[in-house]
């Protein structure tokens, strides 16, 4: 059994003596790992950073074998963005998210091409937060957890959308949430795709996306923590928050 691809690297723990296990996220054959042997040499060691593009090759006897991994390097983004420790946190919670999440040799495809723009845009924007809120989104949306904030779970209109039902991941509006409002989770511009991307909109839309990670998502998964990266870049978007507010 073999395939090549394209693909990010997620994630690299050491095995044996010199190889190491890595966790590879590619478009047809979703999040995989292999083994490389010689990872942890000197050559290797900065190719195989979470977050670089690489190509891959997998090999096995039979295909529910771990399998071995040929790589070659593609783009290295993990160098440029260990400069800033905000684009270096966002990076990590993005790859720490995936192994988290993603069910292993299941492709989703629409989800690693997002998670391709978020890649680029860490490296080139500082609009990536929005980016990043967005893809946490479609993280939700591709494994089944999905947010519907086309339209007011109550009424059924469509302008003044301004929470969202922790319970059923609706919208609603502000005429509509009553003496609920205090209850209800923000609709910030920010999670449709909207308004400038504030941080407040970006912090507060993640404390919404967060909610459903941990009801939905974590609880399917067996009520396992949330990665402690994805808290850490929060509290630093807080605290640039703060400096901007």
């Amino acid at each position: 059994m073999d395939w090549r691809e394209n693909g990010i690297l997620l994630a690299r723990r050491r095995h044996g003596e010199n190889a190491a296990i890595i966790e590879v996220f590619t478009r047809d054959h979703g999040r995989h790992a292999g083994i490389v042997r010689g990872g942890t040499s000197r050559r290797m060691t900065p190719i195989l950073e979470p977050g670089n593009q690489i190509d891959v090759t997998w090999r096995a006897r039979l295909e529910d074998h771990l399998g071995t991994y040929t790589v070659e390097p593609v783009q290295s983004r993990a160098a440029l963005l260990m400069a800033d420790r905000v684009t270096l946190a966002g990076l990590n919670a993005l790859t720490s998210l995936l192994c988290f999440a993603l069910p292993e040799r299941e492709a989703h495809p629409n989800l690693y091409d997002g998670t391709l723009t978020v890649l680029n845009m860490l490296t080139s924007s500082p609009y990536w937060p929005m980016a990043y809120l967005r893809w946490e989104m479609s993280l939700l949306e591709d494994l089944g957890f999905g947010l519907d904030l086309s339209a007011c779970a109550v009424t059924g209109q469509t302008e003044n959308l301004i929470y969202v039902s922790p319970k059923s991941g609706r919208a609603v509006s502000g005429a509509a949430a009553g003496k609920w409002k205090t209850k209800l989770l923000p609709l910030t511009p920010a999670l449709v795709g909207g308004g400038d991307g504030t941080p407040t909109d970006i912090t507060e839309g993640l404390r919404t996306t967060g909610h459903f990670l941990k009801t939905g998502l974590a609880t399917s998964l067996g009520n396992k923590p949330l990665p402690p990266a994805r808290d850490r870049l929060i509290d630093m978007l807080i605290q640039k928050r703060g400096k901007i507010d």
